[in-house]
C-alpha cells in the first residue's frame, strides 16, 4: 500500500532520515512510534506532499485517498453534522450532479454509484461518529462557531473518520479527547476497514489497534508485526542476540591481537600474523540497540517551607467568554497531594 524507499530528508544539518526505507502492506494498522522530535510527523507531512524529501520517494496507488486531520480548526456558520457529511466529496459531488442531471443512463450511474458508498446512510454514519466524540443530537445542528478550538478539532477528527480514506494518517488523535471519547476511537479504529498509520504516545491504544509497529530510530525505519507490547519484546530480544554477538565479536578480537602482539616479531610466524591483523581490520563492529536518551528531570526544593495551601479555590467559576463550564469549585491542594486530572 504505502511504499517508502530510500527516503533522505534534513532538518537544516540535522537528518532526519537517511536512506530510510519500509513497506506497509494493505489494510495494516500501524503504529508509528519514535522519540519525539526524532521525524515522525515530518514523515506524515512528506507522505501528504507538504514537504519534499532530499531523495528517495514516497509510492501510493495511483488512486489512492489520502486522509489526516487539519492542523486548524476548523469554524463557522456551518453546522456540525454537514460538515462532516463534506468530508465524503464523492458523495457531495454525486447528489449535487444528481440534482441537474438530465440524461436517464447518467442519472442511473449516479444512482448506482450513491448505492454502492451507502450514500444513503451517510447522515446516520456521520452523526454515530460525533456521537461517540462526544456530540449529541442537539450539539450536531449547531453551527461550528459555537464551540471551542478543541472541540472543533474533534469535529475534524470527525470529518476524515467519515470520509474513510485508502491511507489514515492520525498524529495523536487523543489530543482532544475525554476518557469517553478515546475510548470510543479505539473501538473504532479497531475496525478500520483500510489503511492507517497512527503516531501516538497511548501505550493501551497502540496495545488495542495496532497489528504492525513502525518504528523510527537514529534516521531508519523499521517494521515490526503485532502491538505496541509485542515490539517492546522482539527489541528486547534484538539487544540480547546483538550482546551476544558482539561479546563473542570481541574476545574473537582480543585472541586475534593476542596472537598478532606475540607472533609479530617472530619470523616463523610473521606470515599467519599478518593474516590474523588482515582480518581484525576487516571485522566490522556489531553496534548495539541504543535505548532512546531519556532526558532527567529535576525538581528544586523550594527556597523556604511553603505555607499550606498551596492552591485554594472558592466558589469559583471558569469557562469560554460569558458562558461557564464550571461553577461554584471549591478545592484545595496540599505540598504532598498527588493529583491526576
Amino acid at each position: 500500500m504505502l511504499h517508502i524507499s530510500d527516503l533522505t530528508y534534513r532538518l537544516g544539518p540535522r537528518a532526519l532520515f537517511d536512506k530510510a526505507t519500509a513497506a506497509i502492506p494493505a489494510r495494516a494498522r500501524v503504529g508509528f512510534v519514535g522519540r519525539n522530535g526524532s521525524g515522525k510527523t515530518t514523515l506524515f507531512r512528506i507522505i501528504g506532499g507538504e514537504l519534499s524529501p532530499e531523495s528517495g520517494t514516497i509510492g501510493l496507488p495511483r488512486q489512492a485517498r489520502l486522509g489526516q486531520v487539519e492542523q486548524e480548526a476548523p469554524g463557522g456558520p456551518e453546522k456540525l453534522v454537514d460538515f462532516v457529511l463534506a468530508a465524503d466529496r464523492e458523495r457531495a459531488a454525486l447528489l449535487a450532479e444528481a440534482e441537474d442531471a438530465q440524461d436517464p443512463h447518467r442519472i442511473a450511474e449516479i444512482q448506482t454509484r450513491l448505492a454502492d458508498i451507502s450514500a444513503h446512510s451517510a447522515p446516520a454514519r456521520a452523526a454515530a461518529i460525533l456521537s461517540g466524540l462526544g456530540f449529541d443530537h442537539a450539539a450536531q445542528a449547531r453551527p461550528l462557531s459555537d464551540f471551542s478550538g478543541g472541540w472543533r478539532m474533534r469535529v475534524a477528527l470527525a470529518a476524515v473518520l467519515f470520509s474513510t480514506p485508502d491511507l489514515l494518517l492520525l498524529d495523536e488523535p487523543t489530543n482532544y479527547l475525554d476518557l469517553e471519547g478515546t475510548l470510543w476511537l479505539i473501538d473504532y479504529l479497531k475496525t478500520y476497514p483500510a489503511t492507517m498509520l497512527v503516531i501516538s504516545h497511548d501505550r493501551d491504544l497502540l496495545d488495542a489497534v495496532a497489528d504492525h509497529i513502525l518504528h523510527l530510530d537514529q534516521t531508519k525505519l523499521s517494521l515490526y508485526r503485532g502491538n505496541y507490547s509485542g515490539f517492546e519484546r522482539q527489541r528486547r530480544e534484538q539487544q540480547a542476540i546483538l550482546l551476544k554477538h558482539r561479546k563473542k565479536q570481541e574476545e574473537q578480537r582480543r585472541h586475534m591481537q593476542a596472537f598478532v602482539d606475540r607472533f609479530r616479531a617472530k619470523a616463523t610466524k610473521a606470515r599467519q600474523a599478518q593474516s590474523r591483523l588482515k582480518m581484525l581490520a576487516r571485522l566490522e563492529p556489531i553496534a548495539a540497540i541504543v535505548d532512546s536518551e531519556v532526558l532527567p528531570f529535576h525538581f528544586p526544593s523550594p527556597a523556604r517551607p511553603l505555607r499550606p495551601p498551596i492552591v485554594a479555590l472558592q466558589g469559583a467559576s471558569v469557562g469560554y467568554n460569558e458562558t461557564p463550564v464550571l461553577r461554584r469549585l471549591d478545592l484545595t491542594i496540599a505540598d504532598d497531594d498527588r493529583i491526576a486530572l
